[in-house]
């Protein structure tokens, strides 16, 4: 699926991604290896189990890359100029080895840029646990992407 050009966001709207992803020990290990994070609370056993959590977290960067990765088929995917910022972030409850997760969207604002050709589109996305029967929010964040115009789209 293509994403969205600008003229398709629709301020107020939630996307519902239907596309979940459980997350491994393996995910978890290699985004730490790749980033140099070598925190133990999220790659040594023994030091988490004497934690308040009592078992390893998921990486909260990794969490927050993941829902972005989500969300690109149905919003930006061929339709991105550039991501211009990630802000408000906060991770309200942890992510742990088996957890699967969920995203949605809202489009919180949306504005030409100043010569027409192109628009900026702010969404606050929502991550959550499906395998709770609350589906806590896990993260959270405000994504600002700079998007095609259909009329200008290369």
């Amino acid at each position: 699926m293509t994403g969205l050009y600008y003229e398709e966001f629709e301020v107020g709207e939630t996307i519902e991604h239907e596309k979940r992803r459980t997350v491994t020990e393996s995910d978890n290990q290699r985004f730490c290896d790749m980033t140099m994070n070598q925190q133990p609370l999220h790659l040594d056993a023994a030091f988490a189990d004497d934690t308040q959590f009592g078992e390893r977290l998921v990486n909260g960067l990794y969490t927050m890359s993941l829902a972005v990765g989500l969300t690109i088929p149905d919003t930006t995917d061929g339709t991105i100029v550039a991501n211009l910022s990630y802000d408000n972030v906060e991770h309200p409850n942890p992510v742990f080895h088996g957890d699967t997760i969920r995203v949605q969207s809202t489009v919180t604002d949306k504005r030409e840029t100043s010569d027409g050709e192109r628009g900026i589109v702010t969404m606050h996305v929502e991550v959550f646990k499906v395998n709770q029967d609350d589906e806590p929010l896990v993260c959270e964040f405000d994504r600002t992407a700079l998007s095609l115009k259909r009329d200008h789209a290369e």
